[in-house]
């Protein structure tokens, strides 16, 4: 027997991979090596850019995750926890240094409060609307027509004044899709 005619036979398996496959002495085993410019850290701003559901005064509202972090950082900090409000106050100050330095307006932030009462009831009933909250001198609740037609439908005729058909006519977030009743006679 020659040793042409003889076949090798080799070994294959786990750890033996054919020889032909395996890497060559003087070649890379990744020849395009690492792609340039691979951000490896944590894409905070797309993560803090998304919209989440939070809900305050048992309504739901959609905001920024970043958002939802600072409101829940301020309320902990109002409840009494003292690194909450540090941590939220210091954000809130990055935040207008960072908008200072790119030139641009720093907004007003508003936090608004809301300790239960009648405005809350009504609007958390969807009887009326608190029109300018954060407006001390133009806040108002209006009512909305459902809620006006439903009451005017329990008064007899006549049981209100004129200045008290005004009244209620000033209060009426939308009027005009008011059915008023036929002894109404303030003008719409």
């Amino acid at each position: 027997m020659s040793v042409d005619s003889e076949v090798r036979h080799e070994e294959i398996g786990y750890g033996r991979p054919p020889t032909a496959t395996r890497f060559q002495k003087g070649r890379s085993g990744n020849p395009k090596g690492r792609p340039r410019n691979r951000r490896r850290d944590i894409p905070y701003d797309a993560l803090l850019g998304q919209m989440v559901t939070i809900r305050e005064d048992g309504r739901e509202r959609r905001v920024t995750a970043a958002e939802a972090f600072i409101l829940q950082l301020t309320k902990k900090g109002l409840e009494g926890d003292s690194a909450s409000a540090r941590s939220s106050l210091a954000a809130i100050e990055n935040a207008r240094a960072a908008r200072t330095a790119r030139g641009g307006d720093i907004p007003l932030i508003r936090i608004r409060f809301r300790i239960f009462g009648l405005c809350c009831a009504v609007e958390d009933l969807g009887m009326g609307l608190l029109v300018h909250p954060t407006d001390e001198e133009r806040v108002r609740l209006m009512l909305k027509p459902w809620i006006v037609e439903a009451a005017l439908a329990r008064l007899a005729p006549g049981s209100l004044s004129i200045e008290e058909q005004n009244t209620v006519l000033e209060s009426t977030r939308t009027p005009e899709k008011v059915s008023w009743s036929d002894w109404w006679t303030a003008k719409t």
